[in-house]
């Protein structure tokens, strides 16, 4: 079977991938991620163009790239360049609704898969002396939108609609379904997160007939 590489040196999708499989590499792109104005459209963009990136360099894998952008109706939010960039994120979306695209790419092989997650988001409405402590621990500074949803003791997610592993930076069923159509075996996402059991992402799995 042809290795997998995760095109991306985040430790949360390193923790998500693992949830499926065993075995992988991680070789982070070296794609620069630019932002265009459209973040469902980017973020397609961007997880192809980091998955192809590192394909190059590693044609006999299978390459799982990834790109989760923040955005609303005025505008889009990757990770924040600094510290006040990260402020006046969460000043802008703080109390409100936005989306969150994550698009995952599996290339190789002479095949290519792509599908994209949509989430609906509602920012926990924090002061700007709780927002300020938050980016004091330095955690909001390397994701999209300046906030993690996994950090509850913020907590920062108020409210969600879709899928809580896109807004992590990896939709594990649709991922799931991607490498299973690529020919690699991967365990079932709710095996490892019970939160995934009811996730409005999975898949309706019928069983097989007698």
């Amino acid at each position: 079977m042809r290795p997998v590489i995760l095109a991306s040196a985040s430790p949360r999708r390193r923790e998500l991938l693992a949830a499926l499989i065993d075995e992988f590499e991680v070789v982070p792109s070296e794609v620069e991620e630019q932002l265009l104005g459209d973040g469902f459209v980017d973020a397609e963009r961007l997880a192809f163009a980091k998955a192809e990136d590192v394909l190059q360099r590693n044609p006999e894998a299978i390459v799982v790239g990834s790109d989760t952008i923040v955005f609303d109706d005025e505008g889009e939010f990757g990770k924040p360049a600094d510290r006040a960039d990260a402020f006046a994120m969460w000043q802008r979306l703080r109390g409100g609704w936005h989306s969150v695209a994550t698009s995952i790419a599996v290339i190789g092989a002479g095949e290519e898969r792509q599908l994209t997650e949509v989430a609906e988001v509602l920012l926990s409405d924090l002061s700007d002396n709780e927002i300020l402590a938050y980016i004091a621990s330095k955690r909001p500074l390397d994701k999209a939108g300046g906030y993690a949803i996994q950090d509850e003791d913020v907590p920062t997610v108020a409210e969600l609609e879709g899928c809580y592993c896109s807004v992590m930076g990896l939709p594990l069923w649709a991922l799931w379904t991607l490498l299973e159509d690529a020919g690699v075996p991967c365990r079932e996402p709710s095996a490892a997160f019970s939160r995934c059991a009811e996730c409005p992402s999975r898949p309706s799995i019928e069983p097989d007939s007698p």
